[in-house]
Formats: structure tokens, sequence, C-alpha cells
């Protein structure tokens, strides 16, 4: 792993010391991270509370996209945290990326979720099954800061990858042609490249899955986005369909094998329940310290309500179950580091992160009361950017069943 401090002079402005606000922040033993992490786990977090905390509110209230955070982001190699340093990447592992997502999360729940994707979905598969010529075209020809998409989910597809319909057929003058539809795909209206699955015979099934490398902007034939749609929560990020009429594909843009999309699919989805369980940790943590925050103000009943046995017992609560989920998180990372197969801890770790966002949302807005509900505070927004952490990349009831198969699996 390549020491991120030579990314940028603004790593050792950043590094310097974290702020004293994220002190709950630390309550997993730095004594357990290498010095490299650590020094990641800095920078981001003095980013957070640099660049992002004070923008936040903003970029979910218009609903914009973040960037000028995400360009800032790029230069110091965390829009490419676990690429190679020949194609402009940090070389980092997947431990080191949950870290970057759980802390840019604290601040903001949007470009938390930007990163994650681009880095979980897009960026770390590129550059691990990608070959040379895949790798040096699209790493190469775009800036770090660009944006790339993880299409796999259509309508009628979302956990059972199988009954995907967006088809691939073999065009008469070599290559693919693709139609269909694909939903929900994160970023989508800025992506300027994508990974796009489509099967090439349905009869197939899982085994007619393909990954296509999409260059947008070499894209002959139909491509439009959809509108974006309007969230509950991280209202930063963009969210729309991706409609390919015909689109021209070359056979040199089939990522590994035909027919062998759906493993590579389900490999990298471990990788993205990662990221999506360390941006729920950021969110739990960011209403954590609010509450704390607001309780030690806010007098009430001849004291602070920090005094209240009830409030102590939701604080005590809501840290125990983010240290759970945040030693689970790192456990799954540090399973993929090792070279394992981790999808049973990813699902562990994505299932409990994500109940633990959304608990600790609703613990903070129960200490804070009607200021909890109120836009003027983060309570509200933590409540919503929350609860995505337990819809996308698999709802909770999908990781409860992959558990159950991995351990029936494992006891046979």
């Amino acid at each position: 792993m390549i020491e991120c401090r030579k990314h940028s002079k603004m790593f050792r402005k950043l590094c310097t010391a974290a702020n004293t606000r994220c002190a709950l922040s630390r309550s997993f033993s730095v004594g357990e991270l290498s010095k490299e992490h650590q020094e990641v786990q800095q920078l981001c977090r003095r980013f957070t509370e640099q660049k992002l905390k004070p923008t936040a509110a903003a970029i979910d209230r218009d609903g914009t996209f973040p960037a000028e955070q995400i360009a800032e982001l790029a230069k110091l190699g965390l829009m490419r945290v676990t690429v190679s340093s020949e194609y402009g990447g940090a070389g980092m592992d997947m431990l080191s990326l949950s870290l970057v997502v759980e802390e840019l999360s604290r601040g903001c729940g949007s470009t938390g979720s930007i990163v994650s994707i681009h880095n979980c979905l897009y960026a770390n598969l590129l550059n691990r099954l990608g070959t040379d010529k895949q790798r040096e075209t699209l790493f190469n020809k775009y800036d770090a800061k660009t944006i790339g998409a993880f299409a796999l989910s259509e309508a009628g597809a979302g956990s059972d990858v199988a009954a995907l319909s967006t088809r691939a057929t073999r065009s008469s003058n070599g290559g693919w042609i693709l139609n269909g539809t694909k939903a929900w795909v994160t970023s989508g209206v800025e992506a300027v490249a994508g990974i796009v699955f489509a099967t090439v015979d349905p009869g197939l099934k899982y085994k007619g899955i393909t990954a296509f490398l999409v260059d947008f902007d070499e894209v002959l034939g139909g491509l439009r986005r959809g509108s974006p749609e309007e969230k509950l929560g991280i209202r930063g990020t963009s969210t729309c369909d991706l409609i390919f009429q015909n689109v021209h594909v070359p056979e040199s843009n089939v990522l590994g094998t035909v027919g062998g999309g759906m493993r590579i699919a389900m490999e990298q989805l471990d990788r993205a329940r990662i990221g999506i369980a360390s941006q729920a940790i950021g969110i739990g943590q960011a209403a954590l310290e609010e509450a704390v925050m607001y309780a030690q103000q806010r007098t009430a009943f001849g004291g602070t309500l920090i005094d209240l046995p009830a409030v102590r017992t939701r604080i005590a609560e809501m840290a125990t179950r983010i240290e759970t989920a945040r030693l689970l998180v790192r456990k799954a990372a540090a399973e993929i580091d090792r070279g394992q197969r981790a999808t049973k801890t990813c699902s562990m770790a994505k299932w409990i992160a994500g109940e633990t966002a959304t608990f600790a949302a609703h613990g903070c807005q129960q200490i804070m009361g009607g200021m909890g509900y109120v836009k003027s505070l983060p309570a509200e927004r933590f409540y919503r950017d929350a609860r995505i952490t337990e819809i996308y990349g698999g709802v909770t009831d999908v990781q409860k069943s992959i558990v159950a198969d991995q351990i029936i699996k494992e006891l046979e």
C-alpha cells in the first residue's frame, strides 16, 4: 500500500490533528489500525469537519451534486482509493476505503454515498478485473474526479438479479448490441462510463448474464438518461434510469467472460456492502455526536438532559450498536484484503450497520425532541439518509437470507 501522504500537500495540512468534536469517533482503538490507516482516517476526519459539515445541509436542501467536494477528494486520491497507482489511484486496501467512507459520511451522507458506490462498484471492479487495455482506456481517458456507474438493477430485477431483461445480442459487424433499461443507477446523471449487466440469452438465466464496459462518450446508438428520482435522503446524489437502444459495445469491452457476469456482480456486491455499511456507521456516529452535544447543552428538570438516566441509556445503546457494527465492517474488510470470500461477513455487516444507522438517528431525534424534527438541525437529515443503507445493495431481509445460506453451507 502506498503512503497516502504522497498524494498532495493538502494531505499533510489536513492530517495534522483531528478536530476535538471528533473525539467520539475514536472509540474504536486506534491501536487496531496501522499508521497508514490512521493517517487516512485523520485526513478524512479533517476534510469532513472543514469541507463537508458546513455544506451538507445546503447539498441536501437543494439536491445538488457536491462537485466541488468530489473534485477536492479526487486530488487527494480518494476517488480511486483501491486503484493501482499506475492508473492514478491510491493503491490502498478495502479497510482504507471503509475508513474513507465512514468518515466522509459523518459529515455528508450524499458525499459518502457517491464516494462509496463509485469506488466499490466501479473503480475497484475495473481495476480488479479489467484488462490492461480496459484500465488504460477508461482510467487514463477521464480525470479522477469523474464518476463511473454500476448498472445492474432493473424495475423487475432488483434483488432477483437472474430476472434481468436487458439483452445483449451479437452484432453482424462484431461486438454486441445492448437493449433495455437499467434502474436505480446511482450517479447516473453525472457518470461518464459504466459497467452494465445484460443477458446474452434469457433462457440461460444467471449463466447468460454478462458485464460490459460502456464508455458513454463513445456510445454508438441510443443512450438516454431518465429523469432523476426524487428521494427521501442522500438528496445530493442522482439516481436515474439508463435506457439503452441499440447501443453498440465492442467485443473488447466485455468485462471478464461472456456468461460470467453473475459471479462478477455477486463478488462486487460484497465489496459494495462494506461501503454501504461504512456509510451507515458514519451516519450513526454523526447522530450520536449530535445527540450528546445537544443533551449537554439543553437544560430541563433542573439540570441538563445528559444527566437524565433515560438519555444516558439511549446514548449507551447507540454507542454500543455503532461499535458492534464497526467491528463487523472492519472484519469484513480485513477478510477481503486477505483474499477471502467474505460474503457472510459482508452481509452481516451491512444488515447490522444499516439497522444501527436508523436506530441511532431515531435515538438522536428522541433525545432532541422537537428540535430533532426540524430542518434547521441535522438530526432529521441523519434519519432520512440512514434509511437508504437498509435498502440499496440488497434490503435487510435479503442480507439475512444470504447469511443463513452461508451458515447452512458451512455446517453441511
